[in-house]
């Protein structure tokens, strides 16, 4: 990781200009299981990558030359702690990527979101409710490089990274994702995609890799967000296989603005996945409240049909510019 982090500050050295801004991030995460009778410290399993108490940094480089800005070091990580977790204390890196401007659009080249589904443009990395690349059905951040380019009449982004996820692992193992989207949300009020993401992966849960040998995998689906008024809708389908079985994962999710400046956020979420031949579908809603500008607090109820579990987590977020 920490070779990774030296190789991307030192792309950009020989820039004309130079601005920075850097941001810390530090939240408490605590609920309750009914499955384990008991408290728990972190918003999906137990060695899921989100949500954990935890504090790390944000920082963001941008480099510019007469022209204009031409490219943007990101840089996040965290070190989260929990108690329930194999490793009670975890160093947790998102983003460790440069993105530069091409003649085509944009490259970029680290650990980055692929071009798949609602992750591929849908930041929740500090959200307690999640989308499909937590329910064992994609990937959050991967290791590779990707090309995008905006049209008039939408975008369109492809990937080709390791397939490992958070871990960088190397063994024969990658991933190609391609997506073509219409509309842009600021102007339009939606956006509609289709993508595909196919190669060799291999079996990944948080930061640990639990089986090196890589497995095909193959998956088709389509993503939408629609923006109306104080109303968002966002849902997210994919059908493939993996390991020569069939998977697939749906998502539906409303979202109401309330407030001045939208402050409150209420949201229902459902998801129905198949992985591994285990069969499940979840259900929540959830609360958000940005009491400052630097200050958020977060609850969210789900209940999970495999084990009936019910669980209600809790989240207080800060994250401000230093």
């Amino acid at each position: 990781m920490f070779k990774t982090l030296a190789i991307l500050a030192l792309l950009p050295a020989a820039a004309m200009a130079e601005s920075s801004l850097l941001y810390l991030e530090g939240q408490g995460v605590a609920g309750y299981s009914s499955r384990a009778c008991d408290r728990i410290y972190h918003s999906a399993g137990r060695d899921d990558v989100m949500q954990k108490t935890s504090a790390g940094v944000d920082y963001i480089r941008k480099f510019s030359s007469d022209s204009g800005d031409w490219g943007t070091l990101a840089v996040e990580s965290r070190m989260a702690w929990d108690p329930d977790a194999r490793s009670h204390l975890q160093p947790q890196l998102y983003n460790g990527y440069f993105r530069a401007r091409a003649p085509f659009g944009y490259f970029w080249a680290g650990h980055n979101r692929i071009a798949m589904g609602l992750e591929s443009y849908f930041d929740t990395h500090a959200a307690l409710m999640q989308t499909l690349q937590m329910y064992g059905a994609g990937f959050d951040r991967d290791w590779g490089a990707g090309a995008s380019r905006d049209f008039a009449w939408g975008d369109a982004a492809f990937s080709f990274t390791t397939g490992s996820g958070m871990p960088l692992l190397l063994n024969g193992n990658y991933l190609a994702s391609v997506r073509i989207s219409a509309g842009v949300p600021a102007r339009d009020n939606y956006n509609a995609g289709l993508y595909y993401s196919g190669g060799k992966i291999p079996a990944v849960m948080g930061y640990h890799i639990e089986d090196r040998h890589p497995r095909t995998y193959n998956v088709t689906g389509t993503d939408l967000v629609y923006l109306w008024d104080r109303f968002e809708l966002r849902g997210d389908m994919r059908l493939g296989q993996k390991d020569g079985e069939n998977i697939y994962a749906a998502l539906g999710r409303l979202s109401v603005n309330l407030m001045e400046e939208n402050r409150l956020k209420l949201e229902f979420q459902t998801v129905a996945a198949k992985t591994g031949g285990v069969r499940d579908y979840f259900l929540a809603s959830g609360l958000s409240y940005a009491a400052t500008s630097d200050l958020s607090f977060r609850t969210m109820f789900e209940y999970a049909d495999l084990g009936a579990d019910k669980r209600l987590i809790t989240q207080m977020y800060y994250y401000i510019k230093i």
